[in-house]
């Protein structure tokens, strides 16, 4: 099988390729350049690929070029600007890729007769966020108010109108929440600025401590992606789909950093920010008991556990080859979860 990920070079696209290589497919990738000190560069996932294509989605022509000339089976739209902050810091590039880009996407994986499915990732902030203590469920109203999870909502609405409108593969939306892994280097996530800090020895600030979130490691979260594809490959798995954990990982961002600070050691500590921070949402969290029943998907890693493997993949790399410690980490969790089932 040929797959085909955009946004290979981010954070969740690089651990997806190491995951699909690893089980033997063959995997091309179409993103911008990657992060300094990337997991793409730092586990040199490049090597790995069929074609490591340098596209910026909002041209389309350039997109459809590249999936054309690539050809594969399976797409995963992960490209995006995915940042809430740096939305509000330079939105048109947010709208224009999340939404643009993900029409140009569609358009290019339309007219390319080898793809026999589409998985498109939104988020869990496309849904009108009431701070509701229960997760949202598929079906719930879709609204939003930052530049980031308007953009994602707008490109959502496309993705399902688009299903029903024009003719292509099976189409699957996928909406993700807080993902957590080790190689994560974005700016303004927790997880990265508290390793950032702690490795330094400085201490580091938290804008929000109270704020909860449900917490999901990155490879539960990427099994949930293959899941839906594997569905529609079998000639279901249409439609949307939350791919999040259960209520057991619903934790504030002051318990993990407690947790995390902890498991660092050398005196990890962390205060909060002064001063005005933007808005962010206090609770948000996804139900995704369909993906469950309807699928037989569901988390195996619990938030403790995700906490636990994210600082010890950083902690590993320090001495040992990133690369090596992430395919170690994809079979333990192979392992573990085909005991368990």
């Amino acid at each position: 099988m040929h797959y085909l990920v955009t946004g290979h070079t981010g954070f969740k696209g690089a651990w997806l390729v190491l995951l699909l290589t690893s089980q033997g497919h063959r995997v091309s990738g179409i993103a911008l350049d990657p992060l300094p000190g990337s997991l793409f560069e730092t586990a040199r996932v490049g090597e790995l690929l069929e074609n490591d294509v340098r596209v910026d989605i909002r041209d389309a022509a350039a997109t459809a070029a590249a999936v054309q000339g690539i050809a594969p089976d399976v797409v995963f739209h992960m490209a995006a600007q995915p940042l809430v902050r740096e939305s509000y810091r330079d939105p048109r590039t947010t709208f224009e890729t999340n939404v643009l880009g993900t029409l140009n996407v569609l358009e290019a994986v339309s007219t390319t007769p080898s793809v026999r499915a589409h998985v498109v990732i939104t988020t869990d902030k496309v849904y009108a966020n009431v701070d509701q203590v229960a997760g949202y469920v598929e079906t719930d109203k879709l609204g939003a108010s930052d530049p980031y999870s308007s953009s994602k909502a707008m490109a959502d609405i496309l993705t399902q109108s688009w299903a029903k409108s024009v003719s292509g593969p099976p189409l699957a939306i996928v909406r993700g929440g807080n993902v957590i892994g080790g190689g994560d280097n974005s700016t303004d996530r927790l997880i990265p600025d508290l390793v950032r800090s702690f490795s330094h020895g400085e201490e580091a600030q938290l804008r929000y401590p109270d704020a909860v979130r449900p917490w999901q490691h990155v490879i539960d979260c990427l099994d949930g992606y293959l899941t839906v594809s594997e569905a529609l490959l079998a000639g279901s798995g249409t439609g949307e789909w939350n791919i999040g954990p259960g209520v057991e990982s619903f934790v504030s961002v002051r318990e993990v950093a407690d947790r995390g600070a902890e498991l660092w050691g050398d005196d990890a500590r962390w205060s909060t920010t002064d001063g005005e921070n933007l808005p962010e949402a206090n609770l948000l969290a996804l139900d995704p008991t369909k993906a469950s029943t309807e699928l037989g998907w569901s988390n195996h890693l619990t938030y403790p556990l995700s906490l636990d493997w994210t600082i010890a993949w950083h902690k590993a790399v320090a001495t040992d080859d990133p690369r090596a410690v992430t395919l170690a980490q994809l079979e333990r969790y192979r392992s573990e979860r085909d005991d368990r089932s």
